[in-house]
């Protein structure tokens, strides 16, 4: 069952999902307790790839904590006006902040990214990036070869969760500790969105079809889940959908776990 937006009528009659997705995960069991629409397709992960990018920053001792380090904003990241300010990694993860992702993965390099990604089993691993660009260490997970699907993850966030992944434990809490909260009635959620474009073969943005994902993990007392939301749009939207998904998903949460099996 599709969930449907709360919103004004211009946003209602922009959305036209092409493809959608909504998956919940006991994250005790790894029962499924709601998986509707096409969970199996790979799109760019976006800004969801802060959350791996948290954990090989935490685990390679570039993060220090919620804090540290404080980058100062420099011309050469050419960013949105909205992103000329110092940042560290909460206001990372809070206000989506491209440049101190790649600044992070500057300080990795190419062999200790590919390794971590690698290792992490996410998505299709492919950070090539744009053909014939040669910018896979800068944009592969931005709507470029980078790919992943919602059973993936989900399947990430649970590692992460339950300590697998090949990061130290202090990562994975930090990372935890980062990601911005949420309230859905009486759940506690972490999460992170994701806006982005669908591409062609022949790797050509497709702005007629944007994307938007949030991923993440809730708590109600001592039960936990984990899920993924994305939908695809047919045409613009006027909206960023990452942030738009979220704000359904959440205000959809509470029925939607009344109702799960």
């Amino acid at each position: 069952m599709p969930l449907v937006p709360a919103s004004s009528a211009a946003e209602t009659t922009a959305l036209k999902p092409f493809l959608e997705c909504t998956l919940i995960v006991d994250a005790g069991s790894g029962a499924k307790l709601r998986r509707d629409g096409a969970c199996d397709r790979r799109v760019s992960p976006a800004s969801t790839f802060k959350v791996p990018l948290a954990l090989m920053g935490y685990d390679s001792g570039i993060l220090a904590d919620e804090h540290s380090p404080r980058w100062d904003y420099k011309p050469e990241f050419n960013a949105v006006k909205r992103d000329h300010k110092p940042v560290d990694p909460t206001i990372w993860e809070k206000d989506s902040v491209l440049w101190f992702s790649q600044e992070i993965t500057r300080k990795l390099g190419g062999k200790r990214f590919a390794g971590y990604v690698g290792g992490f089993a996410y998505g299709n691993g492919d950070l090539s990036g744009n053909p014939g660009k040669e910018d896979g260490l800068t944009r592969s997970w931005l709507s470029s070869s980078l790919k992943i699907s919602p059973d993936e993850q989900v399947g990430f966030i649970g590692r992460m969760l339950d300590r697998s992944l090949p990061v130290s434990a202090r990562a994975a809490d930090l990372t935890a500790a980062v990601l911005p909260p949420f309230q859905a009635g009486e759940w506690q959620v972490k999460g992170k969105t994701g806006t982005g474009w669908l591409t062609g073969k022949s790797g050509k943005i497709d702005r007629n079809k944007p994307f938007g994902w949030f991923v993440g993990w809730a708590d109600k007392g001592e039960r936990r889940i984990v899920f993924a939301r994305l939908l695809v749009n047919d045409g613009k939207s006027p909206v960023f959908l990452g942030p738009k998904g979220r704000d359904i998903f959440l205000a959809s949460l509470p029925d939607l776990m009344k109702s799960a099996k």
